[in-house]
């Protein structure tokens, strides 16, 4: 077995390590032979997790290694939120628009946050600092606006203001205190 795969089309070609492909292997050694395809979430997360993103290549190499077809791993990137299918910013705002989120201001907020940030939901900052995206239900209904930072973090009843503390302390967290500074 070569230590890097690759797949090669007219666009670009990804290789993938070793060691990622060592983690493949734990992840579908946790299912019966047969039922290999399992592991293709676990898969496309240690991809995510290497790269910070799932490219069509990626998905490519996943369903080669899990003998699948590549359409049924490209449906499980675009079904879920937590993979993303182009490089995105430092932070990942996923604002839920849902129903039940639009009806509590879920749109107002993601509004609010296009017009502070100066992109479009979609988009990225210049900076690469932050990506804004609407999200499907996050299950916190009650709670809304709701949101998540970069997949982990679950922020509530975020009015204007919340929103707006909550960009300055993340871009404040990067850039941290002025050198020299006691």
């Amino acid at each position: 077995m070569s230590t890097t795969h690759t797949v090669n089309d007219t666009q670009a070609s990804v290789a993938l390590s070793q060691s990622t492909m060592d983690r493949f292997a734990r992840e579908v050694a946790k299912y019966p032979a047969e039922q290999a395809q399992s592991a293709v979430m676990a898969c496309l997360a240690i991809v995510q997790q290497a790269h910070g993103y799932v490219s069509l290549d990626h998905e490519k190499v996943i369903a080669d290694y899990l003998g699948m077809p590549q359409i049924a791993v490209h449906e499980v990137t675009t079904f879920y939120n937590m993979y993303n299918q182009h490089p995105t910013g430092r932070f990942k705002l996923n604002v839920c628009t849902n129903l039940p989120c639009q009806l509590r201001d879920g749109v107002t907020a993601l509004v609010h946050l296009e017009k502070k940030l100066g992109i479009q939901m979609g988009g990225t900052t210049p900076d690469g600092m932050f990506t804004l995206q609407q999200s499907e239900c996050l299950g916190a209904c009650a709670d809304s606006p709701v949101m998540l930072v970069n997949d982990r973090t679950m922020c509530s009843f975020m009015s204007n203001e919340k929103l707006d503390q909550l960009v300055d302390g993340l871009r404040a967290s990067v850039s941290g205190p002025a050198q020299g500074a006691n």
